[in-house]
């Protein structure tokens, strides 16, 4: 088995168990500081595009608009869900449903809310959303809790964390 596969079933199988019988907790993203992150850029559409970054401790700060760590280790933890939107500018990465074929009769949806330009543990939130498929073949939503968004959150964050330490070279 391929170590990218079994990583995918690992993490799946984590994401399941996270979900499972916990109560509802809908979490949303507020716009604080927007005003801030405009006059940052300099009334630029989009800033001083540089995606790939110029070696410094926060290479996004001249470019996507939100932490370019917190960007990638969004991406590297979700890769295993398909991607229906992403928005690297305004921060907001949304997933499509996702069924686990460990168990095909509920699905997933991920929202991830990238908050500021620094690479903090408040600056990342996670909306989990889960739905069952009931005996009519229709989807009903499904409780998912607090811990599933916040066990996610801290994969990111560890994530982020790796990324910035390798660049860095140390």
């Amino acid at each position: 088995m391929r170590p990218k596969h079994a990583l995918r079933i690992l993490a799946t199988v984590l994401f399941v168990s996270l979900t499972a019988c916990e109560s509802l907790d809908s979490e949303r993203a507020d716009a604080e500081g927007f005003e801030e992150k405009d006059a940052k850029s300099g009334g630029k559409l989009f800033g001083d595009l540089d995606l790939l970054g110029g070696g410094s401790d926060e290479p996004t700060n001249s470019g996507i608009g939100v932490n370019g760590f917190l960007w990638r280790a969004s991406l590297d933890t979700l890769s295993f869900l398909p991607l229906s939107s992403a928005d690297p500018f305004g921060g907001v990465i949304i997933t499509d449903w996702y069924a686990p074929p460990e168990s095909p009769g509920e699905r997933f949806k991920v929202t991830v809310f990238i908050l500021g330009r620094e690479l903090r543990s408040d600056g990342v939130r996670v909306s989990v959303f889960r739905q069952k498929r009931d005996t009519a073949a229709g989807w009903l939503d499904a409780n998912t809790g607090k811990s599933t968004s916040t066990s996610l959150e801290n994969a990111i964050l560890t994530r982020a964390r790796e990324l910035r330490i390798s660049q860095s070279g140390g």
